[in-house]
């Protein structure tokens, strides 16, 4: 499938690097190694995701599935928003990464009635402000000075960052605080970075992550309720996709695991491997479960 970005209403040179990435991420349905499922499939499908270690995780490994049964995958990263656009304009096939119902609550309500609702794909997810386990706070309530009043964010527009600008203004203690917005990646260097200095630094956490599996890290309580209870990831279809490629739909339906699945892979590509082969791998190893989501398409 051929994205149209300017469907998408991109500039040219939002377009073109978006295309550029989105190429550098064309060849993971190459080379996926040798599979004893029967092939029952073909055609192309296009996942696409947000660039969250998490949903690199859980796109890839279903990429990896539905590449063993038969068909042609393509990955593409976007941002948040037009990656629901994407899966709502049928320029792309599928996503597994929908957080609901708290941070992804404003794409939802702008795009979920154009696309399929597949389910749930994990439970237990959270969002909130961390800490490392040596600062001495406990609370949002209790914040005061510490981490110079700044909150390291990720991506601007992600729904976490949405949720902390929300807590800046309503806890009375923030008033003074500021979100340093970056990316998922610059936030964890900084945190690698404080945890290795013993340095204070709060950051927009959210787990299921690899930080919770390397780091001794605590959520701090949110008297206030912005951030909301515990999130499940859903899984999002475009219209249509269940008559044109059902085998495909059968995964994304049936696609569900644990929150140390998905950390497991996330872990070993932070520790160097690289996401397509921790992919692989854990797909691999793990049969018993992935025969789950493809019972009844092969014999």
């Amino acid at each position: 499938m051929t994205m149209n970005w300017k469907k998408l209403g991109l500039t040219a040179a939002s377009a073109s690097a978006l295309f550029l990435a989105a190429c550098g991420t064309d060849d993971n349905a190459a080379d996926t190694g040798d599979t004893d499922s029967e092939q029952i499939a073909s055609g192309e499908v296009t996942l696409s995701y947000v660039a969250w270690d998490s949903e690199i995780a859980s796109t890839y490994v279903v990429a990896a599935v539905l590449e063993d049964i038969g068909y042609d995958v393509t990955t593409t990263q976007l941002d948040n928003a037009i990656m629901w656009e994407a899966v709502a304009s049928g320029e792309a096939d599928a996503m597994v990464s929908a957080w609901l119902p708290n941070t992804h609550d404003a794409q939802l309500e702008s795009y979920g009635d154009r696309m399929d609702h597949l389910g749930v794909n994990l439970e237990g997810a959270e969002v909130g402000l961390v800490v490392p386990a040596y600062m001495d706070v406990d609370s949002i309530a209790d914040l005061s000075d510490e981490a110079g009043q700044v909150v390291t964010g990720i991506e601007p527009g992600a729904g976490v960052v949405a949720a902390t600008e929300n807590a800046l203004e309503t806890y009375d203690n923030l008033s003074d605080w500021d979100i340093q917005t970056s990316s998922s990646g610059a936030m964890t260097t900084q945190l690698t970075q404080a945890i290795q200095n013993e340095d204070e630094i709060v950051i927009t956490g959210w787990s299921p992550h690899w930080k919770f599996q390397s780091y001794d890290l605590k959520y701090l309580e949110d008297t206030e309720g912005i951030y909301g209870e515990a999130e499940t990831i859903n899984t999002f279809a475009r219209k249509g996709l269940a008559d044109d490629l059902p085998e495909a739909y059968h995964v994304l339906e049936n696609f569900y695991w644990e929150t140390d699945h998905m950390e497991e892979i996330m872990l070993a590509v932070n520790e160097g491997t690289d996401p397509k082969e921790a992919a692989r791998n854990w797909v691999d190893e793990n049969q018993d479960i992935v025969s789950e989501w493809t019972d009844g398409l092969t014999e």
